[in-house]
Parts: structure tokens; C-alpha cells; sequence
């Protein structure tokens, strides 16, 4: 049986050190590498394991809530159980900090201040989303100032 108490707060806690190396320390390859495959890669790793062991029965999940994507009463029956919820933050958490490495990425190519990414990568963190709609606002000018526009 898992705890999905503590595998929550192992998620948000993994998430919240990789962001913390992406917005405040060096951009080191090493480092990078470390957000990609001890978080991204890590997180996901998480929620396939989670997800599929839940979806084929390998995982009890005494609280139910059967894997309906169809409705809107579907999903709000799957992220009603603590297995749910857990598996569904992990993906966002996953997906999110995917986006912030890429940000990050492409903020250093593109020369944009650390300072000038440092509150986007905060907004994707908070806000997924919306970090990434103002990343995609500020990127556009950064492009055509080095006559890129990839």
C-alpha cells in the first residue's frame, strides 16, 4: 500500500529543490542534467509507475475513482481519491518544470538577464501556464534582436 501522503510531499519536495537549481544556482551542464533527469525524469518515472499501477490494479486504490477521461464527473472521480491527486500533481509538476528547463535554456541563448528570467521561471512554477505565456511574450523580441527566430 502506498502513502500518498508522503509521496505528495517526496514530489513537491524533489520539484521544489529542482526548481531551486534552476532559478538561483550557475547554469552548469551538469546541473542542467541533474533538473532534466533527477527532476524532470525523476517525476515522470513517479507518475508512469504510479499511474499504471493504479490503472491496471497492481496498486490498490481503496478510495476508487476509476480512470473515466470522458466526462467532466470521470475526472473529477479520479483526482477525488488521494491516488488521484497525487498522480495528477506529479504530471503537472513533471510537465512544468520540463517547461522551466526549457526556458531557462532558451533565456541563455537568447542572452535575456537571469534577472529577467528568474520571475518568468517563478510563474511557471506557481503558474505553469502562465510563466510560459509571458516567457513566449519576452522570447519574441530576445529572437529578433539576434535575427533568430527558433
Amino acid at each position: 500500500m502506498i502513502d500518498w501522503d508522503a509521496l505528495f510531499g517526496m514530489v513537491n519536495l524533489l520539484a521544489l529543490i529542482a526548481w531551486t537549481v534552476l532559478i538561483l544556482l550557475p547554469r552548469w551542464p551538469a546541473l542542467l542534467s541533474g533538473v532534466m533527469y533527477g527532476g524532470v525524469g525523476l517525476l515522470c518515472l513517479i507518475y508512469a509507475a504510479t499511474m499504471i499501477g493504479v490503472v491496471s490494479g497492481l496498486i490498490p486504490n481503496p478510495e476508487g475513482g476509476g480512470a473515466d477521461f470522458t466526462s467532466i464527473e470521470g475526472v473529477q472521480a479520479i483526482f477525488a481519491t488521494r491516488a488521484g491527486v497525487t498522480i495528477g500533481w506529479t504530471h503537472y509538476l513533471a510537465f512544468d518544470l520540463f517547461v522551466g528547463l526549457w526556458i531557462a535554456r532558451d533565456g541563455d541563448a537568447k542572452n535575456v538577464s537571469r534577472l529577467i528570467q528568474a520571475p518568468i521561471l517563478l510563474a511557471t512554477f506557481m503558474a505553469g501556464p502562465l510563466g510560459l505565456l509571458i516567457w513566449l511574450g519576452v522570447r519574441e523580441p530576445a529572437a529578433r534582436k539576434q535575427g533568430r527566430f527558433r
